[in-house]
């Protein structure tokens, strides 16, 4: 690819990474960026990261092969009409948002349906913000696209093959079959994560009990409740067909295992954790989800001093980089157990190797 000039609207984790990733791939690129912080945007040229800042959607933006649609799902709707003034012959306007049928139904409005290309990298963190974006964190990640329907056919490969190169995983989805199937697996995941830590926080203990032992499993499935408030307030307003829809089907799943376990029906609770571990553990492994895949082991240690110290040392000696470390207080082992996590899977699968020779006990996630 050619050097090009390559716009973004919006430099928080999802288009600070798109815009490190196409950094590091393509460094001879020219990167522009509007963002309402103007602290991000110094935090941008700081890091040599962008060419120009830009103060409003103007002029600036003309000449760009591809421009990238990053803010809050609401927002980028409302910029399509900015930009229209603005964009040259030949570019493809892009968006990251998790909604696509609103954003859509405004490009058609709009008559910008030929140059529309709708994006969603299904990559993430529970944590938000430019200061979080990471160029690898598309990396192996699915990003679907939605390309309108009069996006002429070399367009849409071309910008596939461009993804390609940054080392996601492009795939081409109907915009509405999009908004069902991330209404699935990824708005109801941080739904129910939202309303189950509320739940514990309404019904806990008057000396917090439950918020002291809260570990483990409670605390990986409910991770995403860290995530934007604001992002996730605007997705559910945009899809809310959808996710009423699949809140009702969810609702009803829960009735009935409430059922199996009112009745102690045997058999229905034993199908339920048993089909649900089985498909669970056919999904694979190789590639990031809306779900961000942590690399985590545990560690059975005895609680002496230097024990955390000895471990991170037998890891650094052998450079794997560690993400986080921490005991854990309430887990089932016999020892302390140290939780220890990495930023990919080739680490974690060494770290357990490794500490498996020095006869540590690892329990692998």
């Amino acid at each position: 690819m050619t050097s090009s000039k390559i716009g973004f609207i919006g430099l928080g984790l999802i288009g600070g990474s798109v815009a490190k990733a196409i950094r590091k791939y393509y460094p001879e690129h020219e990167l522009i960026a509007f963002d309402k912080s103007r602290e991000t945007l110094a935090l941008a040229v700081q890091d040599n990261l962008i060419d120009t800042a830009c103060s409003s959607i103007d002029e600036s933006f003309s000449g760009c092969r591809y421009i990238f649609l990053c803010a809050p799902v609401s927002c980028n709707t409302a910029y399509l009409a900015q930009l229209k003034s603005v964009m040259g012959s030949g570019c493809i306007l892009t968006d990251v948002g998790s909604v696509k049928t609103s954003i859509h139904e405004e490009a058609a409005a709009l008559g910008m349906e030929s140059c529309f290309i709708g994006g969603h990298p299904m990559a993430g963190s529970e944590k938000s913000g430019f200061a979080n974006a990471r160029a690898h964190l598309i990396e192996n990640a699915y990003y679907i696209l939605t390309p309108s329907e009069k996006v002429p056919a070399p367009e849409v490969e071309s910008f596939r093959e461009f993804l390609s190169s940054l080392k996601a995983i492009p795939i081409v989805l109907d915009y509405r079959e999009h908004d069902l199937v991330t209404g699935t697996i990824s708005h109801l995941p941080h739904i129910i994560a939202a309303t189950l830590v509320n739940y514990v926080r309404d019904h806990d203990t008057p000396d917090r009990l439950m918020k002291a032992l809260a570990a483990g499993g409670f605390k990986d499935i409910t991770r995403i409740a860290s995530s934007s408030p604001v992002m996730w307030q605007q997705i559910c307003l945009k899809n809310g067909g959808n996710i009423s829809h699949i809140l009702d089907s969810y609702i009803q799943a829960l009735r009935q295992a409430k059922d199996a376990v009112d009745s102690g029906d045997e058999d229905r609770l034993y199908t339920l954790f048993e089909t649900s571990r089985g498909y669970r553990d056919s999904m694979p492994e190789g590639s990031a989800g809306p779900i961000k895949k942590q690399f985590a082991l545990y560690c059975d240690i005895i609680d002496e001093a230097g024990g955390i110290a000895t471990i991170a040392t037998i890891l650094a000696s052998n450079n794997i980089n560690i993400k986080n470390i921490g005991i854990i207080h309430n887990r089932e082992f016999e020892e302390g157990a140290l939780r220890i996590e990495f930023y990919d899977g080739a680490s974690s699968a060494k770290a357990v190797e490794l500490l498996q020779k020095y006869h540590y006990i690892v329990y692998e996630t």
